[in-house]
């Protein structure tokens, strides 16, 4: 059962944006090979987030029609083991964003593809966010700008392939008979509402040991190598 907070994605404003943002995951999930996705966070009690995947399999991890439920910053997920990490609007309603960013960058393998999706602060849908004592949509808890989310995956040691801004409709007013847009008319003024950031993991390297030295004689107390000790006796 949805949460009172949730309602709003069942409603006409947020079907709306699940129907724009569908569209948008399934382009971005087109070169997002593999074996496995998973989706971290639900907002709407639906998989159609899950849908373009293009894995064999697809998992669900907390929601209404989740596969598991359990905590984003402790996921029964083996580390490495996935290909692709679905984040979509998870991190502005956690209280530890970066705890739940953290787990997604541990079970995601190398070269594996993150794509996290939030509303943007520098707009409409960010200022009445702001203003609303609940948030805007109700629950959110805080907002991140695309730098923020650009110096996350730097320190993280991701590579951004992709920042798509969309959602270019008031958030005063039902959306209209087409639904929201994904890219900004002729007549547009608005900025952005949201954006969509798809970065890879890179493959790190692994630093080969430190070779050791042979025949290096062994020190005994006193700083005297061992063969040194050996000849000093015999000559004694």
């Amino acid at each position: 059962m949805l949460d009172a907070d949730s309602h709003w994605f069942s409603g006409p404003q947020g079907r709306a944006l699940l129907d724009l943002e569908c569209a948008l995951v399934r382009e971005a999930l087109e070169d997002c090979f593999g074996w496995q996705s998973v989706q971290i966070g639900d907002r709407w009690g639906s998989r159609e987030l899950l849908a373009g995947a293009r894995t064999p399999a697809q998992v669900l991890l907390s929601g209404e029609s989740a596969d598991a439920r359990c905590r984003l910053t402790q996921l029964p997920i083996q580390g490495d083991s996935v290909d692709c990490v679905l984040l979509p609007h998870t991190l502005e309603f956690e209280s530890d964003p970066y705890g739940v960013l953290r787990e997604a960058d541990r079970i995601l393998a190398g070269e594996g593809k993150l794509i996290i999706l939030c509303f943007a602060p520098w707009s409409l849908w960010g200022l009445r966010a702001l203003a609303g004592r609940r948030g805007f949509p109700p629950g959110l808890r805080r907002l991140f700008s695309e730098r923020r989310l650009r110096d996350w995956m730097r320190l993280l040691g991701y590579d951004v392939l992709d920042c798509r801004r969309y959602l270019f409709e008031s958030p005063f007013s039902l959306p209209e008979a087409g639904g929201y847009r994904a890219r900004r008319g002729f007549a547009g003024v608005l900025p952005a509402g949201a954006l969509l950031l798809k970065a890879r993991k890179r493959m790190h390297a692994l630093i080969p040991p430190r070779p050791v030295l042979r025949g290096r004689p062994r020190t005994v107390l006193g700083g005297l190598s061992e063969s040194a000790s050996a000849n000093r006796a015999q000559r004694s």
